[in-house]
């Protein structure tokens, strides 16, 4: 029998507002260390509302409001207590769009170093290039780390946001849509990607393909009108679905 990973984030009872609109209803979860999650759903069904409440930046959203329970190795991150910087370097996250600072593609990943009290020299040098190994960028960049970020194809930007997010050595690494702004060859270097960094840190992805959640995920969560519907190993969510509901979104009959 197949030895099941530890559990990284647990998720009770959660519900989220914007404003009187409530987003999300009674959301509960078990993400499990060192595999992909891949929450699919249609468009507004609050899968993105629920990732980024993993890392509290719903929080810069005015009118906003979250009750429940979010624990990441037994830790509450909902409370206001908790240091949401803390909690940033430790749940990384990588955006719909490439979102590369106007800075040289070595600042750009020094950037959440020298956040966190890296300072020049070896180190953030040596730290510079392993996150951009992990990325898979080294190879096309090393010999042009003082140009523009911005000079890189879509393709490139978006690992180079992936590697900025792995240099703090990230526990989870949460990423919306990564790959929706990129072309096929672009796409499936980052699902390529994905698949080996959950060797390194527990991932989170929200798609809009089906397809591409079969293809990096372990595990899936099926989201409709703000509640989870379903969640399964990936396998068995795409041909033997438990819930009437996931099985027509998942066979095209809506959404």
């Amino acid at each position: 029998m197949k030895q099941q990973p530890p559990l990284k984030i647990i998720v009770e009872s959660l519900n989220f507002y914007y404003g009187d609109f409530k987003a999300l209803d009674n959301i509960s979860l078990l993400i499990k260390a060192n595999t992909v999650t891949a929450f699919i759903g249609p468009s507004g069904c609050g899968k993105s509302t629920f990732l980024r409440c993993l890392n509290r930046m719903n929080d810069l959203i005015p009118g906003t409001r979250m009750q429940g329970s979010i624990t990441l190795d037994g830790i509450e991150l909902a409370s206001p207590a908790q240091d949401v910087v803390a909690l940033r370097k430790r749940v990384g996250m990588v955006f719909q769009k490439p979102n590369p600072f106007p800075k040289t593609i070595f600042e750009n990943v020094a950037y959440g170093l020298r956040v966190n009290g890296a300072t020049q020299g070896n180190d953030l040098a040596y730290k510079v290039e392993k996150a951009l190994k992990e990325a898979w960028l080294w190879d096309e960049v090393k010999d042009r780390l003082n140009t523009s970020a911005l000079g890189l194809s879509g393709g490139q930007q978006q690992r180079l946001c992936i590697a900025r997010a792995l240099a703090v050595d990230p526990e989870v690494l949460l990423m919306d849509e990564p790959a929706s702004a990129l072309d096929p060859i672009a796409t499936l270097k980052i699902e390529e990607l994905t698949r080996a960094l959950k060797q390194a840190v527990t991932i989170v992805i929200v798609t809009h393909s089906m397809q591409q959640a079969a293809r990096v995920s372990d595990y899936t969560a099926f989201f409709y009108m703000g509640t989870l519907i379903e969640t399964d190993d990936t396998e068995i969510i795409f041909t033997r679905p438990s819930m009437k509901r996931t099985e027509d979104y998942i066979t095209g009959r809506f959404g």
